[in-house]
């Protein structure tokens, strides 16, 4: 109606929504309320609920992207509802993720005389359990064959202790021993020197990092294979080399293209990496190749009759939506090889702007300086005539919107505290210069947190005094 009082039903629309009686008592939180209510309603309630969250384009401890352009969203918001393993009803979406499977073979050198494989996954930590499932089946088969006793002692796994936690995952959920190549001063990535020590007949693979997540370092993959190659030509029990490329490996081969980390290496069998990091998609997609077949064992490959159609599928997962996949697509058809070399080489640059203000400063050790990936990590330089911690400066930088956090290394080094700065393509020089402000600003007030005012000196707040 036009004239007149509202009726019952037009009220719904006309009322305010802060008027409305859903805002007018808590939001339900540990069982459903007995009736629904308005989809403004609901969207205004669940919308105040993340208002108090940090803004994640602030966020400097993620790997995680927090941007993509309006049409990349548009397509993404489009194939929500689909479901990616399904490929019998969504046979484009699968052609799809195959030519991203083929863009990433290519990114990552695969031999064009070997048969290489690979999917998609939730995110690197699904990627890394196929990958060591992979290993673990092959090594299994192989040690059958020459009679080992396959039952007298666990499997083990060979990494650094700067490992992701997702390996320890691997290691719990598939019965497997984790070998941790210890850290020092002088390794801050995988000690060539010692890792070989690790491995015996039990070894199922070696994991190299391409981008180790307490300081961004690289593992020599290069050295490693090396070192492989010799102790493979005196065994029957040959170990290969799984690289979790989840932060490095959308990074390095536009960065560093002359580096040797992947399939160019013989001994390297799988890697994996993260769309959602360097990959320049929102969270979550993964990526694990194997550079031939034969290393991807049958086993692990089911084919399953779904919807009247027969489909073969390696992932963990066997619902998930084809939305990331088609975000990913869209990225590497947007980007080329020169676009994404574009934002990562503006990423670089950010990071080694960041680093030297903070050299400057001469507060800080720098332990990784971005050269290679964007992260910048730093200690702080031991001085009595300071008494705040790096813990204090992330408080203080938490007051400004910035979430940079301070941990301890791992294992050996676990004295030593740091600071990790995650530079990611959405973090602009002009962010960066802000930051930069905010960073000074706040140690100065640390610096001046202590001083002890004398009674007439103590300066006047809220237009009182005591």
């Amino acid at each position: 109606m036009l004239y007149g009082k509202p009726s019952d039903e037009e009220n719904k629309y006309l009322s305010p929504i802060f008027g409305s009686s859903a805002e007018g008592r808590d939001i339900p939180k540990f069982k459903l309320n007995d009736t629904p209510i308005e989809p403004r309603e609901a969207y205004e309630l669940v919308s105040d609920e993340l208002l108090d969250e940090g803004n994640s384009r602030l966020n400097l401890a993620t790997f995680c992207q927090t941007y993509m352009e309006p049409e990349a969203e548009k397509l993404m918001a489009q194939s929500f509802e689909k479901n990616a393993i399904d490929k019998s009803e969504y046979p484009r979406t699968a052609d799809i993720e195959n030519r991203c499977v083929n863009i990433i073979a290519n990114l990552w050198h695969a031999p064009s005389e070997e048969k290489f494989m690979g999917t998609s996954t939730i995110g690197s930590s699904e990627a890394c359990m196929l990958g060591g499932m992979a290993m673990k089946f092959n090594w299994r088969k192989n040690a059958q064959k020459h009679g080992l006793d396959t039952n007298a002692k666990k499997p083990n796994l060979v990494i650094s202790s700067g490992y992701q936690v997702c390996w320890e995952k691997f290691c719990v959920y598939w019965d497997v021993e984790l070998r941790t190549v210890p850290m020092d001063a002088n390794h801050l990535s995988l000690d060539l020197d010692k890792v070989m020590d690790y491995v015996d007949d039990y070894t199922i693979g070696i994991v190299g990092i391409l981008g180790i997540t307490y300081s961004g370092r690289y593992d020599d993959i290069a050295g490693l294979n090396k070192l492989v190659e010799v102790h493979n030509q005196n065994t029957d029990f040959p170990v290969y080399i799984h690289v979790d490329a989840a932060s490095g490996g959308f990074y390095t081969p536009f960065m560093e293209a002359d580096l040797k980390w992947d399939f160019r290496l013989k001994n390297v069998i799988s890697i994996n990496a993260s769309g959602h990091k360097y990959g320049l998609v929102y969270p979550g997609v993964g990526w694990v190749l194997w550079r031939d077949k034969q290393f991807l064992p049958e086993e692990l490959v089911f084919k399953v009759s779904y919807l009247g159609g027969e489909l073969p599928t390696m992932a963990i997962n066997f619902s998930h939506s084809a939305s990331q996949l088609i975000g990913q697509y869209y990225n590497f058809i947007r980007y080329g090889y020169q676009g994404y070399k574009a934002i990562h080489t503006r990423t670089h640059e950010v990071a080694a702007y960041l680093t030297q203000e903070l050299r400057e400063t001469g507060l800080f050790s720098i332990v990784n300086d971005g050269a290679q990936l964007p992260v910048i990590c730093y200690s702080q330089i031991p001085d009595k005539t300071h008494e705040w911690t790096l813990y204090d400066l992330s408080d203080r930088l938490l007051m400004k919107g910035w979430q940079v956090p301070s941990y301890p290394l791992p294992a050996d080094l676990s004295q030593t505290v740091v600071q990790r700065i995650v530079v990611r393509a959405d973090f602009g020089m002009n962010m960066a210069v802000d930051f930069v402000q905010d960073l000074k600003s706040a140690i100065d007030e640390l610096n001046n947190a202590h001083i002890v005012f004398h009674e007439s000196e103590k300066p006047k707040r809220y237009g009182f005094t005591h």
